[in-house]
């Protein structure tokens, strides 16, 4: 309870403090406080958000589907800030996350405590193009988690997402682009993190995690940063295009998916294996049109953890690969029709069954993705798991 009155008194700081400086001008979506400090040494933006969603599933019992179950929930609900401190190359975010689905994961590698922090990252522009990046934030995986929750275009990511993705960690990050000409953008990003997740406090139980991402861009720069935002809601004027190429190593990883999931505990300790994601993924957006394509591709040197004797402890590596597919129109008066296709092939080593999910959804946009309300229905199909249909509601806030 003592972190909440810590947030709640530094938002009071911020609105009391607000009247002695000078206010930039702002509009809903951009901040909901704006302002620089009277010297220019410092600025801060305070951006909270609210996303509801409610969904109803019916389960396939193998003859037909049973009656509906639904719930409501708040499935984020976070404070952003972000701004510079003593000059304008120093930027810096934080991220807070309030709801249950932002903080679940308590246990003895974060001292049993909720995980409230999302991101705190400071990122320093020293030289020409080059930034250096160090604290807790999204490693440079796979475009569709980088890309915001606050931006997606169906209610939720995909299940390559949540079965692939290497998420947040603690570390260093080094990022750089190349400017080729006008129609010719390159990036590199390259990351040496802790390997265990976010928000952990036990120290580093395995070795370190390595992550290398390069994104080119022919045409160049999409507008208004399109290629981390799903749907066009711009509606390119010229085609563009990202093609992005990620590829990590977690040394001596510790739990079943490198940086997430369960720990592989033995009778001795922790079981170790080095493990490697490989992502391929590309955006395209052309008046009002968007597409979004996505490969994941996990391994493991040892995948089956083993106890001293040699027997297996049950925990298993989830290798294997995953395909995402994803198109959108954007018509007129800003309603959004976007399709999904997912499909997931699990290692026959892990035992898991493979899947198929197809999204179909509709989303009208009354301030960008600032303030959209969205539905969708999924059909999922599984291997020896039961088959569902899901309809999904739900609406962002975001000042």
């Amino acid at each position: 309870m003592k972190r909440n009155y810590y947030i709640f008194a530094l938002l009071l700081c911020l609105a009391f403090n607000a009247t002695s400086q000078e206010i930039s001008d702002t509009s809903f979506g951009k901040g909901l406080i704006n302002f620089v400090a009277k010297d220019s040494s410092f600025s801060v933006k305070f951006a909270p958000r609210i996303q509801f969603r409610s969904s109803v599933l019916w389960a396939n019992d193998g003859d037909q589907y049973g009656s509906p179950e639904s719930d409501f929930n708040i499935r984020r609900a976070r404070l952003k800030f972000d701004g510079f401190a003593v000059t304008t190359k120093l930027k810096y975010k934080i991220e807070l996350g309030l709801s249950n689905f932002d903080i679940a994961g308590a246990d003895k590698y974060n001292d049993n405590s909720p995980r409230y922090i999302l991101d705190a990252v400071i990122m320093w522009n020293f030289y020409e193009n080059f930034e250096l990046w160090a604290g807790q934030t999204k490693l440079p995986g796979n475009i569709e988690r980088v890309i915001s929750s606050a931006n997606l275009q169906l209610i939720d990511r995909s299940i390559l997402n949540s079965r692939f993705n290497i998420d947040r960690d603690i570390g260093f990050q080094l990022r750089h682009h190349i400017n080729v000409n006008d129609n010719f953008v390159i990036r590199e990003k390259i990351a040496l993190s802790q390997g265990e997740g976010r928000n952990i406090t036990f120290g580093n139980l395995g070795g370190h995690e390595y992550t290398a991402r390069v994104e080119v861009l022919p045409f160049g720069n999409f507008k208004s940063k399109g290629d981390y935002s799903e749907g066009d809601l711009v509606r390119e004027p010229k085609p563009k295009l990202m093609m992005g190429l990620s590829y990590d190593v977690n040394k001596d990883a510790v739990r079943v998916r490198g940086n997430q999931g369960s720990y592989m505990i033995t009778d001795t300790g922790y079981y170790q294996t080095d493990i490697s994601v490989l992502f391929v993924d590309a955006m395209f957006k052309y008046k009002g049109f968007s597409f979004m394509g996505e490969y994941a591709d996990r391994n493991a040197d040892a995948p089956v953890a083993l106890q001293a004797d040699g027997t297996p402890t049950g925990h298993i590596v989830l290798e294997g690969d995953s395909f995402n597919f994803q198109g959108s129109y954007l018509f007129p008066k800003n309603y959004e029709v976007a399709g999904r296709f997912t499909t997931i092939n699990y290692g026959e080593i892990t035992g898991v069954a493979d899947a198929n999910q197809y999204t179909l959804g509709i989303t009208k946009y009354v301030v960008g993705h600032s303030l959209k309300v969205q539905t969708d229905f999924t059909y999922s199909e599984s291997d020896g798991l039961q088959d569902f249909l899901m309809w999904r509601l739900g609406f962002d806030l975001h000042f």
